[in-house]
């Protein structure tokens, strides 16, 4: 089962999008997404831009591949090469 974290904030339209498309392949690929939601909680942010470099949610990572944000999601959405990177 492939992994996927997602770093989001609640309020964030870019967050609701990635996460539609996730849900939308969970039960396809047989993913497990874990949400951290950074809302009101300025060292869970700090810890994201930490590990990606970015301060903007949403951050994924697809097992230890750091994806970047929503953009980059649908972007391999696109290309045809999500469902082989969540399947890995």
């Amino acid at each position: 089962m492939g992994r996927v974290l997602i770093y989001s904030s609640s309020y964030c339209p870019y967050c609701i999008r990635a996460l539609q498309l996730l849900q939308s392949k969970r039960a396809e690929c047989g993913i497990e997404v874990e949400v951290i939601s950074v809302d009101g909680r300025p060292e869970l942010r700090q810890e994201m831009a930490h590990k990606a470099g970015r301060t903007s949610v949403p951050q994924i990572w697809i097992g230890d591949q750091h994806i970047g944000g929503c953009d980059e999601l649908y972007a391999l959405e696109r290309q045809g090469a999500l469902d082989s990177l969540l399947a890995a």
